[in-house]
């Protein structure tokens, strides 16, 4: 796996781009002026990074897995210290299924009745491999969700979630937020 250059990085105009930045070369970004990218952010082979008018934001120290999508015309934001894993899926915008409108992106607005709401991953959470996260959803602080889990609905601060439908599984550790300092204190020596 290669990871694109600065140089080219800077040409292809980001909104934002923070310090050591890793983008796949096999990887497929799409408007990246509506991308803002924080520091330590790494996106891997395969992944497909779609920004629509509401744009894609990425934190600092971001990992997002090989063959990940995020795709939406709304606002998709990832938080520091997040990681989303291979094959995960997170759309911000969603086809009407109850056959009362056309679907897909060649037909005109005025016939389809598309669901756009932001989706927001805060601080620390943490995406399981294969899982799908539709319009909406606001993944809260330290939250885990287990691998393929589909989420529909907001789910509280710092809880292990899994399943389809998903359920709370128990509460998970805050332990790893007692590493940040030592981690920015290294990163600011430098």
């Amino acid at each position: 796996m290669g990871y694109l250059s600065r140089e080219i990085l800077e040409k292809m105009g980001f909104a934002e781009l923070g310090a050591n930045v890793q983008i796949s070369d096999k990887a497929s970004v799409y408007n990246p002026g509506k991308i803002k990218l924080g520091s330590h952010v790494r996106i891997d082979d395969f992944c497909i990074i779609s920004a629509g008018e509401g744009g894609i934001e990425f934190g600092n120290y971001v990992h997002i897995a090989c063959y990940v999508s995020l795709i939406g015309a709304e606002l998709i934001r990832v938080g520091d210290y997040v990681g989303i894993s291979s094959k995960s899926a997170v759309y911000s915008s969603s086809d009407d299924y109850s056959g009362n409108f056309l679907v897909g992106p060649t037909i005109p607005d005025q016939f389809k009745n598309v669901d756009n709401r932001p989706v927001i991953f805060e601080t620390y959470s943490l995406i399981g491999a294969g899982t799908v996260v539709l319009p909406g959803v606001t993944v809260a602080e330290g939250t885990a969700v287990g691998a393929l889990s589909l989420v529909t609905k907001n789910l509280d601060a710092w809880g292990i979630y899994i399943g389809s439908p998903i359920k709370f599984i128990k509460p998970r550790s805050k332990a790893m937020m007692d590493f940040v300092p030592d981690l920015l204190a290294q990163e600011n020596r430098r």
